[in-house]
């Protein structure tokens, strides 16, 4: 066992039998922080969760509950048995995925979903507009994720987002490993018609070596078509590695250089640290694990201060443990102006910035995905204002608008480092066939047989 300060107390499962543990302590030493728990049949289990600076005392401030305006479940077994959402949730849904398929044409060893393993049926269109509708009925429209497996695969997928979009959904972003859009003309354009906004796009790393590793063969001149041709088609492209300790974490500074070189295709790196569920189900060792301070400091260091740990703040909506982001305007000479900054708890606690309702920052955060990772439109040149201060201010405006570009990451859950007060918070959803909303991590949660909740 750990020895160091208990810094709270929480909820989480035994990764062997995935029973609620109600007992688990989250313990402090120095700037490590462990999450600690024992099953009565299992025994114990001590898993790092935070490394670094900055330190968890400083990082984020919880918002107040907003639970669901329309719960699909009852609270019966408790969290996390009761997902659809149940009343007990205390955020409510931002992006929703619709798993369009389990097919998939790569056979990734850190798949969340197993996909591709499946031998069962696409869901139907009439499905899908079944979908939508308990959507609506939860308090919609969300930006929308279709995702699967390898969502491309459907022939009918502008059918999909057409579907959405006459059914009030407004911010549709593509899953997808890319191949079918590298290798088939036209795809694309079709896709961009019906009205996807985003390409969010698997991408490990500029190196062929890193693909082979995870994914099972060379992908990087692929990923570049895919950019190339979202270029052509002007449509905003999400850059998204999963970055596993030892294979890409060191690449994490030529993933960011070369988004920047496509800015403004390219709109976000939102960054995955691996998460030991679904194919991916080996039991972690702490050396496995990578924590949100040790990627700042890898990106601060990889990019040789172009970005900087204190450029990145706590994501919106979420608990501040899940997810980051950094925001930044890229300028003529190159540089990357930011717009985020970090601001440590008892700062934000001395100022006016308070918990917010969960609602409020949720809505927050939906909306600046679908603005931020959207292409820019095109804008008519305007007539400046000559006087230099107001020439300047007009001028940063107009670069923001079409030049913004974002750092982003999602800190994943599995059966070993689960923690029920962050999953309460989960705004992520995958919709079950059912039509219930269930959080991206409860959906995805494995224990060490493979076997899972809700899969």
């Amino acid at each position: 066992m750990t020895e160091g300060q208990i810094f709270s107390h929480t909820q989480s499962v035994c990764p062997v039998c995935l029973k609620v543990i109600p007992a688990v302590e989250v313990i402090q030493q120095n700037n490590q922080v462990y999450l600690e728990k024992t099953c009565p049949e299992h025994g114990f289990f001590s898993t790092i969760t935070w490394r670094g600076e900055p330190s968890l005392e400083t990082w984020g401030i919880k918002n107040n509950p907003s639970h669901p305006d329309h719960p699909f479940t009852d609270l019966n077994q408790g969290c996390p048995y009761d997902c659809g959402l149940c009343p007990d949730h205390e955020q409510q849904p931002c992006c929703v995925l619709l798993e369009v398929t389990q097919r998939c044409n790569l056979q990734c060893p850190v798949c969340y979903a197993s996909a591709g393993s499946s031998s069962q049926k696409d869901p139907s269109l009439e499905t899908i507009h079944f979908w939508y509708q308990k959507l609506m009925e939860a308090g919609g429209p969300f930006n929308i994720q279709l995702s699967g497996g390898e969502p491309s695969l459907r022939n009918d997928l502008p059918e999909i987002i057409k579907m959405g979009k006459q059914l009030g959904f407004n911010f549709f972003q593509l899953n997808t490993n890319g191949i079918r859009i590298a290798e088939q003309d036209g795809f694309l354009e079709t896709l961009k018609e019906a009205g996807l906004n985003t390409v969010y796009l698997q991408f490990d790393g500029t190196e062929d070596t890193i693909y082979q590793r995870i994914r099972g063969k060379p992908l990087f001149d692929l990923k570049m078509k895919v950019v190339e041709r979202c270029q052509k088609v002007e449509i905003g492209v999400v850059l998204v590695p999963t970055i596993i300790p030892g294979i890409n974490d060191w690449n994490l500074g030529d993933i960011i250089r070369f988004a920047v070189a496509q800015i403004p295709v390219v709109r976000c790196v939102h960054i995955q640290p691996v998460c030991y569920s679904g194919r991916n189900i080996q039991k972690p060792e702490n050396k496995d694990r990578l924590t949100i301070p040790e990627i700042f400091q890898k990106v601060e260091e990889q990019t040789n201060g172009l970005i900087k740990v204190q450029h990145f703040k706590p994501g919106g909506g979420q608990h501040p443990m899940c997810g980051f982001q950094a925001n930044f305007v890229l300028m003529e000479d190159g540089s990357l102006k930011a717009l985020s900054k970090f601001i440590p708890n008892e700062k934000m606690e001395s100022c006016c910035c308070k918990p917010k309702e969960a609602s409020i920052s949720r809505l927050k955060a939906q909306n600046f995905v679908a603005k931020t990772w959207t292409f820019p439109e095109k804008s008519p040149i305007k007539q400046m204002d000559t006087k230099p201060l107001f020439f300047e201010w007009e001028h940063f405006l107009e670069r923001k608008k079409n030049f913004q570009f974002t750092i982003s990451g999602m800190a994943f859950q599995d059966a070993w480092n689960l923690d029920l007060a962050r999953l309460k918070s989960c705004y992520i959803m995958i919709v079950s066939p059912e039509g219930n909303l269930i959080p991206f991590c409860a959906c995805n949660l494995t224990n060490e047989s493979g076997i899972s909740i809700y899969r």
